[in-house]
């Protein structure tokens, strides 16, 4: 495929910070829907440049269809096309994972956020298969999301060369954490294929190998905070970037000092975004833990409701 098909037919879905939201719940576990387009709202006024809803920090394992399909229409709508709105729409069950890319699309969807087949563990054979599948059958582009630590397996970087040439197949949220991996595929797939970071505490080493943002949990807290990184990054500020991205790293790791969502979930709803309640396999975030959490959410300058 030459580079000006790659040109025609490939657009970078956002630069900067996509949100990956976390999902508000009510007190009987429901997903709250005004409190969602309520933080919706406040992270597009706080200058994010794309979110992401039904991804793992929205609990998108345990959602009904009926409560999936609630959760992204408000998501798009809330949306307005102020920012890119993408939807997590991945399983290990492909023919479901086409499926209900297809109805993100239909429900207005800008681009469909599809993760690694889990548990079944493809081969890297099946990995280029399956997510060939899907980018056939999807109407909106996709970006993969790559999370080892949760799936069981790992995109290598040979494999994005291949899927790369894929018109469909816009970029890859890599949360791998093998930074030496990352600068590999970087440089196989070149400008065929956009990278953004999947883990807050790697945001500004991606950038600084040619990756293009971050899907964020911390942006959940720090909207604003989180978007400086990368836009001062872009502007040519490595140095302010770099001030950022460490003066949050202590909050990055309270954040996942227990199993995202969870330490997210009960940060947004200290922040009056929905109950801190999680559906099975997920139990509320450890007192001890929670409470390091909002002392450094406050020492953040973040205001809570508790």
């Amino acid at each position: 495929m030459s580079a000006k098909v790659h040109e025609n037919m490939k657009k970078t879905i956002f630069k900067g910070v996509a949100t990956a939201l976390v999902t508000p719940a009510a007190q009987n576990g429901a997903p709250d829907l005004e409190a969602y387009g309520r933080l919706i709202d406040w992270q597009i006024k706080e200058g994010v440049h794309a979110l992401v809803g039904c991804g793992t920090t929205g609990e998108s394992a345990t959602l009904t269809e009926k409560e999936y399909e609630a959760v992204i229409q408000t998501g798009v709508k809330t949306c307005g096309g102020r920012v890119p709105f993408i939807a997590g729409t991945g399983s290990n069950n492909i023919a479901y994972a086409i499926e209900r890319t297809k109805l993100a699309a239909s429900l207005g969807a800008d681009a469909a956020l599809v993760v690694t087949p889990y548990y079944n563990k493809a081969t890297q054979k099946g990995l280029i298969a399956s997510f060939t599948a899907i980018a056939d059958g999807s109407p909106i582009p996709l970006v993969l999301y790559n999370v080892p630590s949760r799936t069981g397996v790992n995109i290598l970087p040979e494999t994005y060369g291949v899927l790369a040439d894929h018109p469909n197949i816009a970029a890859v949220k890599e949360a791998n954490g093998d930074i030496s991996a990352i600068a590999e595929t970087l440089e196989i797939v070149g400008d065929r294929l956009d990278v953004y970071s999947g883990n807050d505490d790697q945001t500004l080493p991606i950038l600084a190998l040619g990756g293009k943002g971050v899907v964020s949990v911390l942006s959940n807290l720090l909207p604003k905070e989180t978007s400086q990184l990368t836009d001062r990054f872009f502007m040519g500020d490595v140095t302010g970037s770099a001030n950022l991205q460490l003066k949050f790293l202590p909050l990055i790791k309270a954040l996942f000092s227990e199993v995202n969502p969870i330490p997210a979930k009960a940060a947004m709803s200290a922040m009056g975004y929905g109950e801190n309640v999680l559906r099975l396999p997920l139990t509320p975030m450890n007192e001890e833990k929670k409470e390091k959490l909002f002392s450094l959410m406050r020492q953040a300058g973040i205001a809570l409701s508790i």
